[in-house]
């Protein structure tokens, strides 16, 4: 199988990437644009306002949202969810109490990390079942994967999956409620990026798919800039990410789904408590989120591609404005919303994120290694592995609630070693 370079994955100069599609630099910062015509983006901003209706699930358009909504954190909860990032119960009425699926305080990386699967093919997601079936897909076969006694057995591929560039089968999530269990998938189709969802039959070691049924349509795509991470928070609500898809001003579009963070009902309704009545828009202001996660508090995180000089991790309040493409990294702008950390592409381009704790877990691709973010004051990073498994895409809390499983990514170059892809178990310990 031919092979693309992932343009925010890899190690050119995203600007000059950019400028091979055609973007000139916006005016008055460096390295921007706005020109999307050339960035061969579907979906989105330029949709006609009945389709973007439709997209959204609405009877009229979304309203503007406010800049920067000065609120401190998520909605008050009260039920505990089975698992955060990963499966988790559904519930039917609003937000309930948060709560996370480890206990709090800090936690390490101890021990030698585990090989349990190898041979994968452009991996990009890792789910786990309640009743501890392991799922991950692959971007470009648009397959799921069951994990069984070390071997992997395919589960089921995913229809109208359209594999290019950055784009294809992207984040999982699962959910079960009510006596059936569904599988959540976001991929590229032949004009946009959308949300799906399927019922999943069998027991462990003998998983299958069922036919899906589409949530969420019209999210921009391109090939690059797709986001693509999902997870249930513990609200029961599913959140989604999406890129820009190299159409810039979308990300401050309030009626564009591109370069966004998406919260949505398990059926694919919009909830009744978004910070804009009528659309699924939690946060905007983003270039190329793919990572999402809970910390024992119930504090909502996503980590986020920047252009060539800051990536970053951010602290997300509902109706927060992130700054894209006006400010990247810690600008201290008026109405926007600093990130917590910012890195180097160099030390990081993240992906998947997970929480045990307190303690943050980032995967890092062009960096290839994993950082360890404890949040409190101060603030502190700390990588492991460098360079030991090449670069990270997704990295989750294992049921256990003792390691993390994370996921490699190198067979999206040419340059894969033996072996690759593999699901890691890096096995944790409360810090001293």
């Amino acid at each position: 199988m031919s092979r693309r370079l992932d343009r925010d994955d890899g190690t050119a100069s995203r600007a000059n990437t950019d400028r091979m599609h055609g973007l000139a630099p916006r005016s008055g910062t460096a390295g921007r644009t706005t020109d999307a015509a050339s960035a061969r983006r579907r979906g989105g901003a330029g949709l006609p306002a009945a389709r973007l209706r439709r997209a959204l699930r609405l009877g009229a358009p979304a309203g503007a949202l406010v800049a920067a909504l000065a609120l401190a954190g998520c909605t008050p909860a009260s039920e505990p969810p089975a698992a955060t990032g990963g499966t988790t119960d559904a519930t039917e009425e609003g937000p309930q109490p948060t709560a996370s699926a480890a206990p709090g305080g800090s936690f390490v990386p101890s021990g030698e990390p585990e090989v349990l699967a190898e041979g994968l093919d452009v991996p990009w997601s890792v789910v786990v079942l309640d009743d501890g079936a392991t799922l991950i897909s692959e971007r470009e076969t648009a397959r799921v994967l069951e994990l069984v006694d070390g071997a992997l057995r395919e589960v089921g591929t995913v229809p109208g999956v359209r594999a290019e560039g950055e784009g294809g089968l992207m984040g999982l999530a699962a959910l079960e409620a009510g006596g059936e269990r569904w599988l959540y998938a976001m991929h590229t189709g032949a004009d946009d990026n959308r949300i799906v969802r399927m019922p999943l039959q069998g027991e462990p070691g003998a998983v299958a798919l069922g036919a899906p049924e589409e949530l969420l349509t019209g999210i921009p795509s391109s090939s690059t800039h797709n986001g693509g991470r999902l997870a249930f928070g513990p609200d029961g609500k599913l959140y989604a990410t999406t890129g820009d898809a190299q159409d810039r001003p979308s990300s401050q579009d309030a009626g564009s789904l591109g370069g966004k963070v998406l919260r949505l009902e398990p059926d694919g309704s919009v909830p009744s408590d978004n910070p804009t009545a009528g659309s699924p828009v939690y946060t905007l202001g983003h270039r190329n989120p793919q990572g999402l996660t809970w910390d024992a508090s119930g504090q909502l995180w996503a980590s986020e591609f920047g252009q060539d000089t800051w990536d970053e991790l951010n602290r997300l309040e509902p109706g927060g404005n992130y700054g894209w493409p006006e400010v990247e990294g810690q600008a201290g702008a008026e109405g926007f919303v600093d990130p917590v950390v910012q890195w180097s592409p160099a030390e990081a381009s993240p992906s998947g994120l997970a929480a045990a704790g307190d303690s943050l877990y980032l995967a890092a691709l062009r960096g290839e290694r994993l950082w360890r973010i404890e949040s409190g004051e101060p603030v502190t990073t700390e990588a492991y592995h460098a360079g030991e498994f090449g670069r990270l895409r997704d990295a989750v809390l294992a049921p256990d609630g003792a390691s993390l499983l994370v996921l490699t990514n190198n067979t999206s170059r040419d340059s894969a070693g033996p072996g690759d892809d593999r699901l890691l178990r890096i096995p944790l310990a409360p810090a001293d």
